[in-house]
């Protein structure tokens, strides 16, 4: 019995996938095509009621403005990019084309009094949905989760259907798309189209919670919540409980969409050596009846900028100096592109960085889904998250107080209210996670513009954070102090700091990029020559050596102000072999526990 049912598991996982992988993964036979990455997608915000609708969907790939009056060209496996190994399809679709999807499923929530809500973890770009046959609304963004509150367009009886359309310029248009070309080479990568993360329905009241975060004041040993009620009658209330374990440490009950600080008994701190994490439950109440229950979660941690004896910025959490090292991690997949596999293998990364002696993650112009971010959490991992770049072609000055042409980026009035809006959206849905402890809205003058009012508006979004204005270079300066918190410079292969006499007494110094030391292994790369790092070597003996010369001199400028550091990088991406680890997560080029000695040194 045992066999039959691995067989018919193997004929279900593998039937869709016609086309050939360039590079696998441990976890690429692991993918179900009838229903993968069947996990809660929205960990911040829990639910009982909801419905995943990964898996097979219709697809087909049409020129732009045309409709698939004629029927759909086969199946593509929802939620792997269309350009990806495990959708089943494999191809390009180019912004002269679109994307279209169609699904009929058999809706299993229960509708009576309630309200059904579509989610779409993210879907690049812009995305129009139909529910049996009516349009129900059009979002634009790569990288933010969206909903629509399907309920008057569904159908009597169980069927039902959606359509969606996809369309993205990839880097012809002026949106967020981060390494994705038309022409991937060097630093760029494979084009990113469609839905990439799950989608789902939920089953919700008229009145229900609709997102949540917390903050921390630190001084005062209180977490304050802030709930978002949508359908909010003036009668209700929302009362908050924190617990720890089974014990309730701390209550609030206040007004709908007002803050709630909750006082904690005997607050435990969240850290990388600690990553304590409150259980939070919401009650919406009207009266003495409650409307709706959810669960979430907290981590009582601050961060902020404040000087050491000697007399120098750096990173304060929990009151504390700590110098943050870690990856620029791009989260690619030579099987899934932006999609890992299997939640097994999203949480595989930040895993072995932790493992490898980082306490730190640079998100690197790419956002992801909220697991991974809950994985970070959980595990006490710090992010800093970047913005994903877009609408580029400025100049580029690395060095701090130069004046020269061109290096902001003149935008059209449609480009600059994207870049907003998009920013907006990842801030306000990201901020939930404590793990996240600075954004990153440029780097290295990719489309960068109007530096001082993205920051300010960051800065207005989430105050509770710090902001690296401009990582790399184009640095807007006020006086000597770089706009922001953070005063970041990029160097390859070898480690270097901005002047401590010059910048130390009003920015944190950091180090946001350097190393890229590659090294291509035969079997484990995503072509099989003309592969590329920033300096090449042969032998992961020759390796290992000279990232040891690295971490020394890294180590020399600490006392001398540096507060942080970012070597680049987690693994190979396609035809970038600068990685620790090879593209395919089969090989780490430098053992993990001889990178965690080596790393010691960095904390003391």
């Amino acid at each position: 019995m045992r066999l039959v049912l691995l067989f018919f598991f193997a004929l279900f996982s593998q039937w869709s996938f016609s086309q050939t992988a360039r590079l696998t993964t441990p976890w690429t036979d692991q993918v179900n095509a009838q229903a993968p990455l069947p996990e809660y997608p929205r960990p911040q915000l829990v639910r009982s009621n909801w419905q995943n609708l990964n898996g097979q969907w219709d697809y087909a790939i049409l020129p732009k403005g045309s409709l698939p009056e004629t029927g759909f060209a086969g199946k593509i496996t929802v939620p792997f990019p269309v350009e990806s190994f495990l959708s089943g399809v494999q191809k390009t679709v180019g912004p002269e084309n679109e994307l279209w999807y169609e699904k009929t499923f058999e809706l299993i929530l229960d509708r009576r009094e309630k309200r059904i809500l579509l989610h779409f973890g993210a879907s690049d770009w812009e995305t129009e949905v139909w529910v049996n046959g009516v349009s129900i609304g059009k979002h634009q963004g790569g990288f933010d989760a969206f909903s629509f509150d399907i309920t008057d367009q569904l159908a009597k009886g169980k069927t039902q259907k959606i359509r969606v359309r996809v369309w993205d310029p990839s880097d012809s248009g002026p949106q967020p798309r981060g390494k994705q070309v038309k022409d991937p080479k060097g630093i760029w990568y494979t084009p990113v189209t469609g839905i990439w993360q799950t989608v789902w329905l939920e089953n919700v009241p008229e009145s229900h919670i609709s997102s949540s975060y917390s903050n921390t004041d630190w001084e005062n040993g209180i977490q304050v919540f802030y709930p978002a009620v949508t359908g909010a009658k003036a009668v209700q209330e929302v009362e908050v409980l924190v617990k720890d374990g089974a014990a309730i440490v701390g209550t609030f009950k206040g007004k709908i969409n007002a803050p709630l600080p909750v006082k904690l008994a005997n607050p435990k701190a969240w850290s990388p050596e600690s990553p304590h994490l409150y259980e939070v439950v919401f009650r919406l109440l009207e009266g003495k009846k409650v409307i709706e229950e959810v669960k979430s979660y907290a981590a009582y941690r601050d961060i902020r900028m404040a000087k050491t004896p000697d007399g120098f910025q750096r990173m304060f959490l929990n009151g504390k100096p700590l110098f943050q090292y870690g990856p620029l991690d791009q989260g690619w997949w030579p099987d899934g592109l932006y999609t890992a596999p299997t939640d097994e293998a999203l949480l595989f990364d930040i895993v072995k960085t932790q493992e490898m002696g980082f306490n730190m993650i640079r998100k690197h112009v790419k956002v992801e889904p909220a697991r991974w971010y809950y994985h970070a959490d959980r595990l006490g991992m710090l992010v800093w998250q970047d913005m994903p770049s877009g609408d580029m072609g400025n100049r580029w000055e690395v060095r701090p107080g130069v004046i020269r042409e061109g290096v902001e980026k003149v935008r059209t009035a449609e480009s600059e209210a994207i870049f907003k809006t998009e920013w907006k959206e990842i801030i306000n849905e990201f901020k939930f996670f404590p793990s996240i402890v600075v954004w990153v809205p440029f780097n290295e003058a990719w489309g960068q513009f109007k530096t001082g009012e993205i920051t300010k508006m960051t800065r207005d979004l989430d105050p509770s954070r710090l902001i690296n204005s401009a990582s790399g270079g184009n640095f807007e300066m006020e006086g000597s102090t770089v706009v922001g918190d953070i005063l970041d410079l990029h160097n390859y292969p070898d480690p270097v700091m901005p002047d401590p006499k010059i910048f130390g007494e009003n920015s944190i110094m950091v180090l946001g990029e350097f190393g890229g030391l590659g090294l291509p292994l035969e079997g484990h790369t995503w072509q099989q020559k003309d592969n590329w790092g920033y300096q090449s070597f042969t032998t992961a003996e020759e390796l290992k050596a000279r990232y040891s010369i690295l971490i020394d001199d890294l180590a020399k400028y600490i006392p001398r102000g540096l507060a942080a550091a970012v070597y680049t990088q987690t693994t190979d991406v396609e035809i970038e072999t600068n990685g620790l680890m090879t593209y395919d997560r089969q090989i780490n080029k430098i053992a993990v526990e001889e990178l965690r000695k080596m790393h010691e040194k960095l904390y003391k």
